[in-house]
């Protein structure tokens, strides 16, 4: 399963070519996948006493192409130029540890998913205090490549499985390719009905 083993995941056409599948059914396919990725993050909590773990956001989607000439450009950081699709995707990371992605319409939003998902004792490093969090930009830097080399302009509702994907994908980066498989091969089977998906072609609920 390419799709294990690749280092910024699969394209769903690229999966759609190979396995001679429809662009929609390769789609939903890796979509489920990474619900059954994430099935691994339910209810976890980070961190400890004296465990180092790091917080930082990173923005994504809602991309305003600015106009060719400048006077007919506008200033993007005001709300009323902006598509309302920019979301903020939040981690947690715990240094040599697993972490937990979340998406929040800003970051300021992701403060009671942070102080729930985080044990007492815990040393916090974020960038407001001018720490170090290298490992929670390591995540964003799988997600960006992830984004600009085969996904393009993630956001929208499936964002946070775009995330969970990333998180799984950095928290068993140093484990061989063969256990990777077996592992999203597992958790794919002891899935219930897909989330995200279910009875979605026939515009209902199951």
């Amino acid at each position: 399963m390419r799709f294990s083993s690749e280092v910024k995941g699969k394209s769903a056409l690229a999966i759609s070519r190979d396995l001679g599948l429809s662009y929609k059914a390769a789609f939903v396919l890796l979509h489920k996948l990474r619900e059954a990725m994430a099935e691994e993050m339910k209810g976890r909590k980070l961190g400890g006493e004296g465990i180092v773990a790091e917080v930082d956001g990173g923005y994504f989607g809602g991309y305003v192409k600015p106009a060719n000439h400048v006077e007919n450009r506008r200033d993007r950081r005001l709300a009323r130029n902006q598509t309302g699709k920019r979301k903020a995707v939040v981690i947690i990371r715990e240094r040599n540890g697993r972490s937990l992605p979340a998406v929040f319409r800003t970051e300021g939003q992701a403060l009671s998913f942070i102080r729930a998902r985080i044990a007492k004792g815990t040393i916090i490093n974020a960038d407001l205090n001018g720490a170090c969090t290298n490992w929670a930009e390591e995540f964003f830097s799988r997600m960006r490549r992830a984004e600009a080399g085969h996904h393009h302009h993630i956001a929208g509702p499936y964002l946070l499985r775009y995330a969970q994907e990333a998180s799984w994908r950095e928290d068993h980066r140093r484990i061989s390719n063969g256990d990777q498989i077996d592992m999203v091969s597992g958790l794919a089977m002891k899935r219930g009905p897909s989330v995200d998906f279910s009875g979605y072609w026939q515009r209902r609920s199951v």
